[in-house]
Parts: structure tokens; C-alpha cells; sequence
């Protein structure tokens, strides 16, 4: 009698209500549906997304943790404040993370893998008439080109603090991205970059590395409320 062969790999386990819910939350709040001191209750949550208060709860709960939300007294939950102070602590340890990983595979360390950025180089090294005006796409491939860099030097534990610093940066990057000039400036920026980094040349990558970091930093410095109301606007506006 013929048995059934062994799966090679185990199926990804399912997602739980509030995971689900903790997701769309977090996607909400970076696609500024969701902005810096709005409230809400439980209860308009769950009737939104057509789930009950449980997994809502639970949802909240973890984005509190993160930093995200807080729970008012008797009146549900605010979406947190910008921190700057917080987010100049983040940008520092981005640059000391990337630039790590850049030294790394400059220097083409065994744990590295260059692989991935063959994919980086199909969608940034491409002439100025072939990049993408999506403002979306562009603010998803410019937040997945450096946490790319970062997983390619073979490190796993920088790859998960640098995915946890990107997620909580993630709303104001893309509010970079509202400013049309800043598209076309992170193409040059970032083909410089992984330029320097497939010739081996890791000052110069280095350099260059901290220099679009430190420049991304100063127009966070610049955000105001305003642009993020404007930014929820335009959102609501788009298709």
C-alpha cells in the first residue's frame, strides 16, 4: 500500500481574527485613514470591519504595545502623536544597521548574500523615462530596497529590528513621498547606492547610504500635522 508523501514544507498557519485585524489597523494608520490624534471605540472598529470586540480588543492591545495607540479613560482609543524625538532615535539606528550591512556586502562577508539585489538593481537602475510615478509603489520598492539591503547581509537578528524600526517609521516616510521631487531624487539616490555596493566600493556606498538616510531625516524634521491631514485627504480622493 502506497503512502502519502511527506510535504516537504509545512503550510503557513492560518491567521487569527486579530492578527487579521491588527494588520488592516496598522495598513489604516500608514495610509493615513487612520492619523495622529483621531479617536474611536471598539465598537466602530468592529462594526467597520464586521468582526466583534474580541479580536478588535486584542488588536489594539498589541498596537498599544508597539506604540501606535493609546487607550483614553472611558472614551476608547487615540491614534499616538508623532514622537520626533522617537523618530531621530529610529533614524539613527537605521543608519547604523544599514550602513552594517552595506560594509558587509561590500566586502562580500560569507554570511552575506548578494542575490537579492540583482531584483533591486531590475527595478532602480533603469532609465529616467522607465521609473514609476506611483507614488505608492515607489514609497513600498524605496521601504523594500533597504530593508533588502539589510536581510542580504546574512544577519537575521538585524533583519528583524530593522523591519520593526521600519514599520514604525513607516507613516511618515510615506508621507515623504506626497512631494513629487522626492520620487525622482530616490531613484537617483538609491541607484548611486546599490551602484557603489555591486562594485564593491563600501566607503563611497557607505557615504552615500548615510547621506540619503540623514536627507530623508531632515524632511521628517519639517512634518506637520497639516501635511498629514492633507496627505488623508488626497488619499480619500485617489482610486
Amino acid at each position: 500500500m502506497q503512502t502519502a508523501p511527506i510535504p516537504l514544507v509545512s503550510p503557513a498557519p492560518r491567521r487569527s481574527r486579530a492578527e487579521d485585524v491588527h494588520a488592516l489597523l496598522k495598513r489604516d494608520i500608514a495610509d493615513f485613514r487612520l492619523v495622529p490624534g483621531d479617536r474611536f471605540t471598539e465598537s466602530e472598529i468592529s462594526e467597520r470591519l464586521g468582526v466583534s470586540r474580541t479580536p478588535v480588543r486584542q488588536a489594539l492591545f498589541q498596537l498599544q504595545q508597539e506604540g501606535f495607540v493609546e487607550v483614553m479613560f472611558r472614551s476608547g482609543w487615540r491614534v499616538l502623536p508623532f514622537d520626533f524625538e522617537q523618530f531621530e532615535q529610529f533614524y539613527d539606528l537605521r543608519r547604523v544597521l544599514e550602513t552594517e550591512a552595506v560594509r558587509r556586502l561590500c566586502a562580500r562577508d560569507p554570511r552575506s548574500d548578494r542575490a537579492p539585489l540583482d531584483a533591486l538593481a531590475a527595478f532602480w537602475l533603469v532609465a529616467p523615462e522607465a521609473r514609476s510615478t506611483d507614488r505608492d509603489e515607489v514609497a513600498a520598492r524605496d521601504e523594500a530596497f533597504h530593508c533588502v539591503l539589510v536581510a542580504a547581509a546574512g544577519n537575521a537578528e538585524m533583519a528583524r529590528v530593522h523591519r520593526e524600526v521600519t514599520e514604525r517609521i513607516r507613516i511618515i516616510r510615506r508621507l515623504d513621498f506626497t512631494q513629487a521631487p522626492r520620487i525622482a531624487a530616490t531613484y537617483d539616490e538609491h541607484a548611486e547606492i546599490l551602484q557603489a555596493v555591486l562594485a564593491g566600493q563600501a566607503a563611497t556606498a557607505e557615504r552615500l547610504l548615510q547621506d540619503h538616510i540623514a536627507a530623508s531625516q531632515a524632511e521628517v524634521r519639517k512634518i506637520t500635522l497639516h501635511q498629514v491631514h492633507l496627505a488623508r485627504a488626497a488619499s480619500k480622493t485617489t482610486p
